[in-house]
């Protein structure tokens, strides 16, 4: 475990068990960059296109989404936390139970203030075992008024083809499209990508699955209700500076989400999301 690291010139740390399991994160943003568990191949997507730049974000790992979801409200697009330096708070390794973590914290300053003017503290967790990444943001109100926002762990999948993967859990979900505004039931079980995909998935009520042909992933999120599904597809995808032509054929973007109701905290009070990976391996 390595607290002073760096990706290509950005401070970093990375987090690796006995197993070969390792995950790098960026202080900026707290963006978790990579994912590879039991060293058997990375399970994230980064742009080979996007390099680090102060209050720039990387495209790929997983941003953090905090305190307003893409253009739904005044705030920067996808809010200011991704493009913030975060604290790293502590480094944790159980050695004997597989398992190794770090907490990073963001707190509201001069320059968060005026954009958003509230007092927070927000703090992410990741955590790597054997096959398993956990990642948890909790957001507390230390100040006298209420504040509401909206957040997602906006999570780049890495994929070997996007157009052989399935997505399953989301059937009998309402979802908003992104691309034309409307509100519709999800009426496929298992879904394919076809084509550009941009949706919000509201209150999804059990587990997802990735599956891709000799291996698959659980997806599980506790306290974020809802969640994204997007792919630019290819003219998007190569209209975009940080990404290659093709790179949407590696990438699939499932995010835990609270975007339909956004949250709201009183004085004092906490939240937190959590959404977990989990490497299930085929024969």
């Amino acid at each position: 475990m390595d607290a002073n690291t760096d990706y290509k010139g950005t401070p970093a740390c990375r987090l690796e068990l006995p197993d070969g399991s390792t995950a790098l994160i960026a202080l900026q943003g707290a963006q978790i960059l990579s994912w590879n568990p039991r060293g058997r191949g990375e399970r994230l997507y980064l742009s080979p296109e996007s390099l680090p730049a102060p209050e720039q974000p990387l495209r790929g790992g997983v941003p953090i989404i905090f305190p307003q979801f893409s253009t739904q409200g005044p705030l920067p697009r996808h809010g200011f936390a991704r493009t913030m330096l975060w604290h790293l708070e502590e480094t944790r390794q159980d050695l004997a139970n597989g398992y190794a973590c770090a907490v990073f914290s963001l707190t509201d300053n001069e320059q968060t203030r005026a954009l958003w003017p509230h007092a927070f503290r927000a703090e992410l967790t990741v955590g790597i075992s054997a096959g398993r990444l956990d990642m948890e943001l909790e957001v507390q109100n230390p100040g006298d008024a209420p504040l509401e926002f909206t957040a997602a762990l906006h999570t780049y999948l890495g994929v070997k083809e996007v157009e052989e993967c399935h997505v399953t859990g989301l059937g009998g979900t309402r979802y908003t499209d992104q691309l034309t505004g409307q509100q519709q039931l999800e009426r496929n079980p298992e879904l394919t990508i076809e084509d550009e995909v941009d949706r919000i998935y509201h209150r999804v009520e059990r587990p997802l699955l990735l599956s891709e042909p000799q291996r698959s992933l659980a997806i599980h999120a506790d306290g974020f209700p809802d969640v994204v599904l997007w792919n630019p597809w290819e003219h998007k995808c190569a209209a975009m500076a940080d990404m290659p032509a093709l790179g949407f054929r590696r990438m699939l973007c499932l995010e835990a989400a609270a975007i339909t109701d956004p949250v709201r905290l009183e004085a004092g009070e906490e939240w937190w999301g959590r959404q977990t990976l989990v490497c299930v391996e085929s024969n």
